[in-house]
């Protein structure tokens, strides 16, 4: 079982957008904290596979999870045995906005 880790920025952005979505429509907003949450479930299994990030930030590490119906990637830096979520990010808003959080 691998170690996840949040960085607190992440968390942030996961809160921010749960709200967002919450007012768009009721309930919505917990259907995205649970896509979230059972992302962070599946990064525990080692298993679970990854994608690289595009560009320079796939080769420096990065890699991602997709959320399941929402237009969000949980970025992460795997170190040893422990999984560091750098970002929730949005798939089409500020590209690459993360990139200082990956040098850890």
């Amino acid at each position: 079982m691998r170690r996840v880790k949040i960085l607190e920025a992440a968390a942030a952005e996961a809160s921010v957008a749960a709200a967002w979505y919450e007012h768009e429509r009721s309930g919505l907003g917990a259907e995205f904290a649970a896509a979230v949450e059972a992302a962070l479930d599946l990064l525990e299994d080692e298993g679970t596979p990854l994608s690289p990030m595009p560009a320079e930030a796939g080769a420096r590490g990065a890699m991602r999870l997709m959320l399941r119906r929402f237009p969000y990637d949980v970025v992460v830096i795997e170190r040893g045995d422990e999984c560091i979520v750098v970002a929730i990010a949005h798939q089409a808003r500020k590209p690459g906005y993360w990139r200082g959080r990956d040098r850890l």
